[in-house]
C-alpha cells in the first residue's frame, strides 16, 4: 500500500498547492544550526557543533504548500498547510521523513515560515521561527532525505481564526496524513520518487508521530524506522504530573527539575482543544481555579503573554480545582480523563523498529511516564536514555549526539542510513 492510500478520509486530499522553491546553500544550513546549537545545548550534555562532523552535504528547496483536509467529526473541509524540504541533486530515489514538531505556544512559528530564509538577510529567532524544524532540515534533508512536515490545525498562514487540536487523536491523525499525502505528491511533481518513509517527532510531535505510526500499522502501510524525542504517551499521567510533580515522588527528588512555567500554557492548550473538538463545553468551569479561569480564557483566545501577563501565570501546582486526579469532581473531568486515556499511545505492538529517546533530566517529562511504553512496546520498541538532558537537550542529542551521549546507541540520522 502506498502513501497515497493513507488518507482516512475518503475525500481527494492529494493535491497541493506549492509556492516556489527556495534553495538553502549547506554552508549556510550549517551556519544556522551552529548558530542555535547551544540554544538548545542546555547544561553541554554534547560536544560542540562542528561542520566536519555534523555538516550537511547536499544544498535543499525549500517549499511551502497547502492542502485541503476535512474534520473527522464534522466532515469539515478545511485548508491546512506545510513544507517540504528536498535535497538538491540528489540521485535516484528520495526517502522521505515525515517530521512532526513539538508545541508552538503561537500561532505562527511553524515549519513553512522556514521559506521566509528566500530573504538572504532574514534572520531567525527563537521565539519566532521552528528552530526545530531547522535542526531537521540541515541534519536529515542537508544528508539525503526530503521532509514534509505538517504545519497543524489551528497553526500557520490558513489558521484563519480556527482553534488548535493539541493532544486531539483524530484531527491531528487526519491533517498529518493529509498533508504527509500532499508533500509526496509534490515531490513525485518535481520529478523525484519517494522510497523508503520514516517518522520522526519531539515533545507534541512525538505523540503524533506515534499515532501516525500506529494508524499506518493498521492500513499496512510500511514505515522503515520511527524515531520520538520526549515522547509524551500517557496523556492521564502526563496531566498529573504537570499539575503534581510531587506525585511521581521516585523521579522528583531535589535534583530533578520541577515542571518549568511554561507548562501551565501548554495546560490551558490542551484543556481548550478538548473543549473544543470533544464537546467538553464547560471544561474550563469544571477543571481550573475559579481564580485562574480569566487568565485561561485570555490566553486561549490570543497565544499572548505580554511581560505583565508573563510574572502573573498561575502557579502550576494550584492551577487546576483540587481532587481532579484523585476522586470524582465532575462529569466533565472525569469524561477529559477518559479521552485523555483513549488518546494514550502507551500499550502498542510495533511491528517495525521505533525508538524513544528521553532525556534522564527532562523537566516536561518524567522518564517513569516513557518506561511502561517501553516495556510494552515489542520485540521492535528500543528506549535511548540521555544522561543530563532537559527536554530541548534530548531533541538535539538525538541528531547530534553519539554513542557517548546516547547509551551506546546512534542518532537518528545514523540510524535512518542503516534502515536505507
Amino acid at each position: 500500500m502506498s502513501m497515497r492510500q493513507a488518507s482516512a478520509s475518503p475525500v481527494q486530499t492529494a493535491q497541493a498547492d506549492a509556492g516556489p522553491p527556495v534553495r538553502i546553500a549547506r554552508a549556510r544550513l550549517d551556519a544556522l544550526a551552529a548558530k542555535f546549537y547551544p540554544v538548545f545545548n542546555e547544561g553541554n550534555v554534547l560536544g560542540a557543533f562542528s561542520a566536519e562532523r555534523h555538516g550537511a552535504r547536499y544544498d535543499v528547496e525549500l517549499r511551502a504548500f497547502t492542502t485541503r483536509s476535512r474534520l473527522p467529526q464534522t466532515g469539515e473541509p478545511v485548508e491546512v498547510s506545510g513544507l517540504l524540504a528536498v535535497p538538491a541533486g540528489r540521485e535516484g530515489p528520495v526517502p522521505v521523513v515525515s517530521w512532526q514538531h513539538g508545541t508552538i505556544l503561537s500561532f505562527d512559528q511553524v515549519p513553512s515560515n522556514l521559506t521566509k530564509l528566500a530573504a538572504e538577510h532574514y534572520e531567525l529567532r527563537d521565539s519566532v521561527d521552528s528552530l526545530e524544524t531547522l535542526f531537521n532540515i540541515q541534519r536529515l534533508a542537508g544528508n539525503g532525505y526530503a521532509i514534509i512536515a505538517a504545519d497543524y490545525l489551528g497553526k500557520g498562514a490558513y489558521r484563519n481564526g480556527r482553534a488548535e487540536a493539541y493532544a486531539v487523536k483524530d484531527v491531528t491523525v487526519q491533517v498529518c496524513l493529509d498533508v504527509l499525502q500532499a508533500g509526496v505528491r509534490e515531490l513525485e511533481q518535481s520529478g523525484r520518487r519517494q522510497s523508503a518513509l520514516f517518522l520522526n517527532g519531539w515533545s507534541q510531535g512525538a505523540l503524533n508521530t506515534q499515532w501516525i505510526k500506529q494508524d499506518l500499522q493498521r492500513r499496512g502501510i510500511a514505515v522503515a524506522a520511527t524515531a520520538a524525542q520526549s515522547p509524551f504517551n500517557d496523556l492521564p499521567n502526563t496531566f498529573h504530573y504537570w499539575s503534581s510533580p510531587q506525585s511521581f515522588a521516585r523521579s522528583t527528588a531535589a535534583s530533578y527539575p520541577p515542571p518549568p512555567a511554561w507548562i501551565v500554557p501548554c495546560l490551558i492548550v490542551l484543556l481548550g482543544s478538548y473543549r473544543r473538538y470533544y464537546g467538553l463545553a464547560d471544561l474550563f468551569e469544571t477543571a481550573i481555579r475559579p481564580q485562574y479561569r480569566a487568565f485561561a480564557e485570555k490566553y486561549w483566545s490570543d497565544y499572548s503573554l505580554d511581560p505583565q501577563a508573563a510574572n502573573t501565570i498561575p502557579p502550576v501546582a494550584d492551577f487546576l480545582i483540587e481532587g481532579l486526579f484523585e476522586r470524582y469532581t465532575h462529569d466533565t473531568n472525569s469524561r477529559l480523563l477518559r479521552r485523555l486515556a483513549a488518546n494514550s499511545t502507551t500499550f502498542w505492538d510495533y511491528d517495525s523498529p521505533i525508538r524513544f529517546y528521553y532525556g534522564l533530566g527532562d523537566e516536561a517529562l518524567t522518564p517513569r511516564l516513557v518506561s511502561m511504553a517501553l516495556a510494552s512496546g515489542g520485540r521492535d520498541m528500543a528506549g535511548v536514555p540521555v544522561k543530563g538532558a532537559s527536554h530541548r537537550a534530548t531533541f538535539l542529542a538525538s541528531l547530534y549526539g553519539d554513542g557517548a551521549n546516547l547509551n551506546g546507541q546512534s542518532n537518528v540520522l545514523d540510524w535512518f542510513n542503516s534502515r536505507l
